[in-house]
């Protein structure tokens, strides 16, 4: 892509340059301790808001982007597998920054880092703790003062996610292009000398069959039949945003490439509105996903948790701003559902287009 369109391709979000982002359901931690890397349940189905006109809010509307439906407390991660060329992506939560802490903004910062590189950042799933953690995105709705954003700003106005993606500036993406079909030839004529070339080694052994996906990996996509619905006037959504929970073993890279590398403004952004459940039938005329997993009987059955580590990048400090972000407990109160840890060998490491354009509105 060369123009600032972002697109959407099934449950795939395309921002210009290449950038590919998912959202993934997966099993909510506790908020004792720090864990592994939960797995993938499938994707959240992702719809236009362009294409339910008459049952949106007005609000949403005029923000434009897309939709997805989410369980209260319900956890997600991002996924950027697929991503092809280098990116700088901003990721907001309520329009606070979830690495930097900081308020949204149109430009990229160093001191401290607003945004996380791609493709070496291969998935995202919560707030920068630093130390090499992360605390889980939640959904939890607004009006409760529970999200990053009511707890970071002092109030609760905008929800959702937000992405903003910036490329390479001209001459640093024509040079790592360069780079990349040397690099290319180099390894074809290895593979020539070897007797073969094109066997990729994967990162992990794939799921048994039924199995969520790894983080990374492509989940089906959801079974709802799409297209409109006249469920009634538009009215005062459900809105939703994110909240933290249990912390996990992720680091955030720190970018290695001077500020300059990238461009100046985004290449493509996008609004990301979380609904309730409800509302999505009644938007959208589909049924939402089944509600999320029982964590005893995931980990009862032997399907795996991950463990993600690259020792050539350097971790992001943790935030000031971010730090102090409490947990969704301490809102909605104790989480009864019982928690059973992952057995070691449950623990995998993993080692060192087309589409419908997505409208952009105010926000």
């Amino acid at each position: 892509m060369t123009d600032a369109t972002v697109r959407i391709d099934g449950n795939t979000l395309l921002l210009p340059g290449g950038v590919r982002v998912r959202f993934i359901r997966t099993l909510r931690l506790p908020e004792k301790g720090t864990h592994q890397l939960p797995p993938g349940l499938g994707e959240f189905p992702v719809r236009r808001v362009e294409d339910f006109p008459d049952t949106v809010p007005a609000e949403w509307r005029a923000r434009g982007g897309v939709m997805l439906p989410v369980y209260l407390r319900e956890a997600m991660w991002l996924s950027f597998s697929g991503t092809t060329e280098p990116a700088a992506l901003q990721v907001g939560v309520g329009k606070v920054c979830a690495v930097s802490g900081k308020p949204w903004s149109s430009r990229l910062t160093r001191d401290p880092q607003n945004y996380v590189v791609l493709p070496r950042q291969p998935w995202l799933d919560g707030i920068n703790s630093g130390k090499g953690t992360v605390r889980q995105f939640v959904a939890v709705p607004l009006g409760l003062g529970a999200t990053v954003e009511g707890q970071v700003t002092g109030e609760e106005v905008w929800g959702g996610v937000q992405l903003q993606s910036f490329p390479l500036n001209g001459a640093e993406l024509a040079a790592w292009r360069a780079a990349e079909r040397l690099a290319e030839e180099r390894r074809r004529e290895t593979a020539q000398n070897f007797g073969g070339y094109g066997a990729a080694v994967p990162m992990a052994a794939a799921p048994a069959f039924g199995a969520p996906p790894a983080p990374g990996a492509p989940a089906a996509p959801g079974s709802a039949p799409s297209g409109g619905a006249s469920r009634g006037a538009p009215r005062k959504p459900a809105a939703m945003g994110l909240g933290v929970g249990g912390s996990m073993r992720q680091e955030i890279y720190r970018d290695d490439r001077p500020l300059t590398a990238w461009a100046e403004t985004p290449g493509g952004r996008v609004f990301v509105h979380l609904v309730t459940p409800p509302e999505w039938r009644r938007i959208t005329g589909e049924a939402p996903p089944p509600s999320p997993v029982d964590r005893a009987a995931y980990t009862q059955a032997g399907l795996p948790w991950y463990d993600y580590y690259d020792n050539d990048a350097v971790d992001l400090a943790p935030t000031d701003t971010l730090g102090v972000v409490k947990q969704v407990g301490e809102w909605l109160g104790d989480d009864h559902e019982p928690w059973q840890e992952p057995s070691p060998h449950q623990v995998k490491p993993l080692g060192d287009a087309p589409g419908k354009p997505v409208g952009d509105g105010d926000w």
